[in-house]
């Protein structure tokens, strides 16, 4: 891999990037799924010119290096409106989203407000009608959900397209580990038990297993670990939008922004990195299990060394919304590329009660059932058999137990 050119010099006081209307001069907003802007008071549209800037990685301990002397940046990002001339300032690390006075899109310069500018990015792919509607589908599969929450939160939710930042990170790994393998076999065992009333010895076979010392290696190359970079959305509902289509990344561009809102990282490139060798721990010990092999594995010690860490900084889509149900706050994501919902989402406690009800007699009931059919099994018509006393038979009624035993020991006398 090569390494990508350095990091832009912060400029002074950057201007922040819009997209007027050629026709008409109304703001043009990036449609998702096509390669171009639209203008939403006319319809005019504009075609984005494809950047060919191949998409490199940098070095991670070189770029740790030149971030430790540089000087710091500044969060606050000053915007003035052309459309309506207000002034005004994005909250938290916005850089991309609309003027609070008069709607109008904008994309803020970061190289003042961050130190490492994104390189890549997805372009949305699901429009808003789309994600709400998938929404709609996610709330309708909610097992034990209170009643009334899908129409509660159809109206309630407000859908906003967000790019939200991302770390990627390749290293080469190689790991020393040292464990004990475990190999299951089988023995014969002795045990007493008491039948009808006595005490007897019975055979039963048992697992058991053996455990041998085990030492090893083992190595893998991580491509484009993924980790967020935000701050403002938690990081277990994200994870869950996994996996996205990183091969279809494109070269940063400010249009693909216009109309929806982005964050700057707020997680750091190191700190980022030590959620990355997590994800890799997780890989790398299933590595050393497979390796060690057998039954079962324990692995005692693992020294893993990193080589060759490279990063990228990306944009991801993610239309992200909230709702309010008994006063409580639930949040939920939906993926920009593929519609994949993942969220936060309230229980019904009397659903679930009744839930644990209902199984609860269906067990009780089956085992009920049991009980009085082999109730009636034991119970049933006593058999008869046939004995020859002589020339005719006689029919007498013997217990059944005792009519299987003397049919065994004489089978030549009983009938059908």
């Amino acid at each position: 891999m090569q390494q990508n050119p350095e990091t832009l010099s912060p400029a002074s006081a950057p201007e922040p990037h819009r997209f007027p209307c050629a026709q008409c001069g109304a703001s043009l907003a990036y449609t998702p799924g096509a390669e171009l802007l639209r203008c939403g008071h006319c319809g005019h549209e504009t075609r984005i010119t494809a950047i060919t800037t191949p998409i490199l990685e940098q070095d991670f301990q070189q770029k740790l290096h030149e971030l430790s002397t540089a000087a710091p940046a500044n969060d606050q990002i000053a915007i003035h409106c052309d459309s309506c001339g207000a002034s005004y300032s994005f909250d938290g690390a916005t850089h991309a989203g609309s003027c609070p006075f008069c709607g109008a899109p904008v994309v803020a310069k970061t190289a003042q407000h961050r130190q490492l500018q994104v390189q890549a990015l997805l372009p949305f792919r699901i429009a808003h009608d789309q994600a709400r509607t998938a929404f709609r589908q996610w709330l309708g599969k909610l097992w034990f959900a209170p009643g009334g929450l899908q129409e509660y939160a159809r109206n309630d939710a407000n859908l906003v397209g967000m790019y939200v930042p991302y770390w990627t990170y390749d290293a080469d790994t190689a790991t020393l580990y040292q464990g004990e393998r475990g190999d299951d076999y089988q023995e014969q065992e002795s045990y007493r038990t008491v039948e009808n009333g006595q005490e007897v010895e019975k055979i039963r076979t048992v697992t058991k297993t053996r455990w041998t010392p085990v030492s090893g290696s083992v190595s893998r190359f991580f491509d484009d670990v993924l980790v967020l970079a935000s701050r403002s959305l938690p990081r277990a509902v994200t994870e869950q939008l996994e996996p996205w289509d990183l091969a279809h990344l494109l070269p940063y561009q400010e249009e693909y922004l216009s109309g929806f809102r982005s964050e700057m990282y707020q997680v750091q490139l190191d700190q980022g990195f030590e959620r990355a060798r997590q994800i890799m721990a997780d890989v790398i010990r299933r590595d050393i299990e497979r390796d060690i092999g057998g039954d079962h594995q324990r692995i005692r010690a693992a020294d893993t060394r990193y080589g060759d860490i490279r990063f990228k900084h990306i944009l991801l889509p993610i239309w992200i919304s909230a709702f309010r149900f008994r006063d409580k706050s639930y949040r939920f994501v939906i993926n920009g590329r593929s519609g994949e919902v993942q969220g936060e989402r309230p229980y019904s406690p009397w659903k679930i009660a009744f839930a644990v009800l209902l199984a609860a007699a269906l067990l009780g009931g089956g085992f009920t059932l049991w009980q009085h059919y082999a109730k009636g099994q034991d119970s049933g018509p006593t058999p008869k058999i046939r004995l020859y006393q002589g020339a005719a038979p006689q029919w007498r009624s013997v217990p059944p137990l005792a009519a299987t035993g003397f049919c065994q020991a004489r089978s030549a006398a009983c009938g059908v």
